[in-house]
């Protein structure tokens, strides 16, 4: 079993509000030195069996079709290497 991630973000034109309010409250909490948050989504798929070019080709179609908004975000698709060396 794999795991294979799906970073979706928003793309870098589009307005990112909750990434904002975010970036504004840090110097008030102490974090200085930050001067752009962007804020996202994160899906972690366990594949069962190889992850091999057709089943990455299969997360990306589901990625795009289900799993972002390829009309406002943008996605990437990697397999989690951490996981794999820690099995």
């Amino acid at each position: 079993m794999a795991r294979v991630v799906v970073d979706v973000m928003l793309k870098p034109e589009i307005l990112d509000p909750q990434g904002q309010a975010v970036q504004r409250a840090l110097p008030r909490l102490g974090f200085d030195g930050i001067s752009d948050v962007r804020q996202g989504k994160r899906f972690e798929l366990e594949v069962d069996g190889p992850v091999d070019e057709a089943a990455l080709a299969r997360i990306h179609d589901l990625a795009e079709s289900f799993l972002a908004n390829t009309v406002i975000e943008d996605f990437t698709v990697h397999v989690d290497e951490v996981a794999e060396a820690a099995k």
